[in-house]
């Protein structure tokens, strides 16, 4: 009798539950494996919504109306989002219950059609000319920290995720080959690094950067402690600060900028588009191109695109149909003028 009852306590929801995790954060570094962050946010919403109601049950004695009034708890609250995840974690725990034979049947099976459906919003991103011409005056007249805004500025350029940038480190970017690699374990696809050519723009605003942040590793260091990059809300954070709504603009907007004016305006391949954004591209017979594939082309429309921008920013804009027309603007002592596209 007491045997089983230590069985019982050994085979909780919440004890398999932090089995589980501890066992995904070990593979942090392989595919599917938990990052740090990630895991800390995992314990978080279990310990949140889950563990205090479910979390002492015996995992075999778990039903399935039982979950689904714990979820419905959470939707009430108006967090749906969060009642979705919350019920596709419950099914991972269960399934790895089910392979170290503590459990038979995943009871989360039966409520996918139960949870009110998550709306899908878009990833907001001022996408037409005169707009981003707005966004780029804005973040050179950013009046808070000057390592964000050097961030902000970047991010425009760079067109990366924004983990991917926030991320950076100095040991990564090569001066001499003008070229930012970021290491594949970054990477959203982990198969191979990532090469980002650097502009003569970016050159210039990594050169100012380098002297408020070369001597530490990152080059966008949390102000609070160094030695951790700055959070992922900071970039949103200061949108919102230079007036720009959740609804206008978000840090992953930048991506949608550059995919939406490298095509539609500048006219540049899709594929070096592509390529540059990270996402998969494969050849005729379907295998993925390597990590250099295009890469002197890509290095040409990364300066076409630092050149696009600074137009932007520097000129008035004048929309003619599908046609935008930009005026001299001035560099350093010559004149340069983008032509009509």
């Amino acid at each position: 009798m007491k045997m089983s009852k230590e069985i019982a306590r050994s085979n909780t929801l919440e004890v398999i539950a932090r089995e589980w995790i501890a066992f995904k954060g070990k593979q942090k570094q392989t595919k599917g494996g938990f990052a740090e962050r990630y895991t800390k946010d995992l314990e978080n919403r279990l310990a949140k919504n889950l563990f205090p109601y479910l979390g002492r049950q015996p995992i075999t004695k778990i039903t399935a109306p039982e979950i689904l009034k714990v979820v419905r708890k959470i939707e009430d609250r108006g967090a749906f989002e969060t009642a979705h995840r919350v019920l596709q974690t419950l099914g991972q725990i269960f399934r790895y219950a089910i392979a170290t034979s503590r459990a038979e049947y995943d009871p989360t099976r039966d409520l996918k059609e139960a949870l009110i459906p998550v709306k899908k919003g878009h990833r907001a991103a001022m996408v037409r000319p005169e707009e981003v011409a707005e966004l780029m005056r804005a973040i050179d007249g950013y009046q808070g920290d000057e390592v964000t805004r050097c961030a902000l500025k970047l991010a425009a350029f760079f067109f990366v995720r924004p983990g991917e940038l926030r991320k950076a480190k100095w040991e990564e970017v090569d001066f001499e080959n003008k070229l930012w690699v970021v290491p594949a374990e970054r990477m959203k696809i982990k198969t191979q690094d990532h090469f980002v050519p650097l502009c003569t723009q970016v050159l210039e605003i990594l050169s100012d950067l380098k002297e408020l942040t070369g001597h530490r590793e990152f080059l966008f260091p949390a102000p609070r402690d160094w030695r951790r990059p700055m959070s992922d809300n900071t970039f949103n954070a200061a949108l919102r600060r230079m007036g720009f709504s959740k609804e206008q603009m978000t840090a992953h907007g930048f991506r949608a900028i550059a995919r939406t004016l490298l095509d539609e305006v500048l006219h540049c391949r899709v594929d070096f588009i592509e390529h540059q954004l990270a996402h998969s591209v494969r050849d005729a017979t379907g295998r993925a191109y390597n990590r250099t594939t295009h890469l002197e082309e890509r290095r040409k429309m990364m300066q076409v695109w630092g050149d696009y921008l600074e137009g932007l920013k520097e000129s008035k804009i004048i929309s003619l149909t599908n046609r935008v027309v930009r005026p001299k603007y001035h560099k350093t002592g010559k004149s340069y003028e983008l032509p009509i596209v």
